[in-house]
């Protein structure tokens, strides 16, 4: 093996599981080993399962054993963001409102992952409430990028991206509600993709904003994104908004080929807020497109500029709703100062949510309010409709948009966190995906002069992942682009 096994993909470990060359044990305590040697320096686990991954392994190696047929994911380690809910350990979603609190339940993607066999190594860093774009929100610790550890690794699914990319785990599960799958994948390297909304049950997901949230991938590969999607994908009757659709093979649409699709360019995605590097290495990534055969198309959304105001609108006022719940009376944490009902909210809530958290949940009460529901979210809810009517008539000319993942790359610890809005930005070219429900990828396009990754991402119609896949496969397969491996350890 000329790889070691902590940057092998998941499927070529799924492949030595399978055939005997590995043992799921073997797998679990390389990876096990892999925390212990890097984690210190990247801190993107919260929690490391040693005992149940171990156990979990030993049940994998007794089904081979026996002659059993082994799971898609037979083997492969596992890191689960925070906010997922799982009976082992805790679900703290990075916040000390819920610092102790344990799940009684599995969410819908645990459970499935679990069935394919997979083995979890324990729970990733994220924002505090999945509330930020660099992982610097958290309440537990601070993730460092594995690329460079004076940077930050994105967000909200920073612990995620972080992980995969020190190779401590093959896959890691986040949640994209504005671009948090999307955004750290770029920033540390990585593939990630975000479902369409309704794709995968958010059963079990802890909410930020309902109607903009997604469970999905981080990997390494675009193989093991759609190997992962062919296990969570999937109607389930505890969400009623995952959508009844067939079980679907994702991997069918890894052809390498893209003789005739349609590649649209959005004119508002190549402005001067895009880092000039950013731009070379992204429109290299359209010249492999070009030369493999696709149809480079010129397509206009001409309501993007709203997209960041829109997102901050609507997502919030869903924030205030659903944290609602976190007031110290059933679950999480209570203010031990607390002398009647009325301080037990004032102080429970001051104390338990941070800055970031506490802004949001203001701002979504504001525009929710009496004189401010019409001027505000209504109108938000209007201008988003017509960014989803902006991709419905660019999908007229094309198959699938290009653009970059981040106007930047990564940047280095507390230069953005004094100014809200500039941190926000971060997620400019992601938010609109989300706002119209659309599945969207982001994969490795280079490196920097820097040494920082930088992200090509690719969005296309509800439920045409396999588009996205298609293409993604093609880039990776056919424009040389191999970041290597990150100098830590």
């Amino acid at each position: 093996m000329n790889t070691p096994w902590h940057y092998q993909s998941a499927r070529e470990i799924r492949d030595a599981v399978r055939s005997g060359a590995a043992s799921a044990t073997a797998m679990t305590e390389w990876h096990l080993d892999r925390i212990a040697e890097v984690d210190p320096l990247v801190d993107a686990f919260t929690q490391v399962w040693r005992d149940e991954a171990l156990a979990q392994a030993a049940a994998v190696d007794e089904k081979a054993r026996r002659g059993d047929a082994l799971g898609p994911l037979a083997g492969v380690p596992v890191g689960l963001k925070e906010l997922l809910c799982t009976r082992t350990g805790t679900t703290s979603c990075a916040s000390k409102i819920l610092k102790d609190f344990r799940s009684p339940y599995d969410g819908t993607v645990v459970k499935r992952m679990a069935a394919a066999d997979a083995v979890f190594l324990g729970k990733v860093n994220m924002d505090e409430f999945a509330m930020g774009s660099s992982t610097e929100r958290s309440t537990i610790k601070v993730t460092r990028n594995p690329w460079n550890l004076k940077c930050v690794p994105g967000g909200s699914s920073g612990g995620s991206a972080a992980a995969v990319s020190a190779g401590e785990c093959a896959i890691s599960l986040g949640s994209d509600t504005g671009g948090s799958i999307r955004q750290p994948a770029a920033m540390c390297g990585c593939v990630g993709i975000k479902p369409t909304y309704g794709r995968v049950s958010r059963y079990g997901l802890v909410a930020f904003a309902s109607s903009l949230d997604q469970i999905g991938p981080l990997t390494r590969t675009v193989e093991d994104a759609a190997l992962t999607l062919n296990v969570i994908c999937g109607r389930d009757p505890l969400d009623s908004t995952s959508a009844d659709l067939p079980a679907e093979d994702f991997t069918a649409a890894l052809t390498g080929d893209v003789r005739g699709l349609r590649i649209g360019l959005p004119a508002e995605y190549f402005t001067d807020a895009l880092n000039t590097e950013m731009r070379e290495k992204v429109e290299a990534a359209v010249d492999v497109f070009r030369r493999e055969g696709a149809e480079i198309v010129p397509v206009s959304l001409p309501h993007a500029n709203y997209a960041i105001a829109v997102y901050y609108i609507i997502c919030t006022a869903e924030a205030s709703a659903n944290l609602a719940r976190f007031d110290g009376v059933r679950y999480g944490f209570r203010h031990p100062a607390a002398k009647s009902v009325e301080e037990m909210y004032v102080l429970t809530k001051s104390e338990g949510f941070g800055p970031e958290v506490k802004r949001r949940i203001m701002l979504g009460t504001y525009v929710l309010s009496s004189g401010y529901y019409d001027a505000y979210y209504l109108k938000a809810q209007k201008v988003r409709r017509l960014i989803k009517r902006d991709f419905d008539e660019a999908f007229e000319k094309c198959d699938v948009i290009a653009g970059p993942t981040s106007p930047i790359p990564s940047f280095e610890f507390g230069t953005k966190t004094d100014n809200p809005l500039e941190m926000y930005l971060a997620d400019i070219y992601t938010i609109s995906t989300n706002l119209a429900t659309l599945p969207g990828i982001s994969i490795p396009c280079g490196l920097t002069a820097s040494g920082l990754p930088a992200g090509l991402q690719m969005m296309a119609r509800p439920f045409n992942e396999a588009a996205l896949l298609r293409a993604a496969h093609c880039h990776e397969q056919k424009s040389g682009v191999r970041l290597g491996e990150p100098p830590v350890a």
